[in-house]
């Protein structure tokens, strides 16, 4: 059994153009986290982390605020099986 978990998730609000991939992508670094962030063409940011449960978990309850310019209205969550993702980027 694995101890690593995934989750993808879909922030909305004001996340676009705010350093919140920039700032997701440090709190991942510095939680141990692998994964990728992007912003969608409708305007949300969508992550996707994996490691530890308890730092996954950490970082969606992150992302409820995000980055300091950010104004988060929605979190949305779907847990995957782990796919290996290896380091933390944030995709274009």
């Amino acid at each position: 059994m694995s101890d690593r978990t995934r989750a993808r998730v879909f922030v909305s609000g004001t996340v676009q153009g705010v350093y919140y991939r920039a700032n997701t992508r440090d709190t991942a670094h510095e939680r141990g986290i692998d994964g990728w962030v992007r912003n969608l063409e409708d305007g949300r940011v969508e992550a996707v982390f994996e490691g530890p449960a308890d730092a996954v978990e950490s970082m969606i309850e992150w992302c409820q605020t995000g980055s300091p310019a950010a104004n988060v209205e929605d979190v949305q969550v779907e847990y995957e099986e782990p796919q290996g993702e290896d380091g933390f980027e944030i995709r274009y």
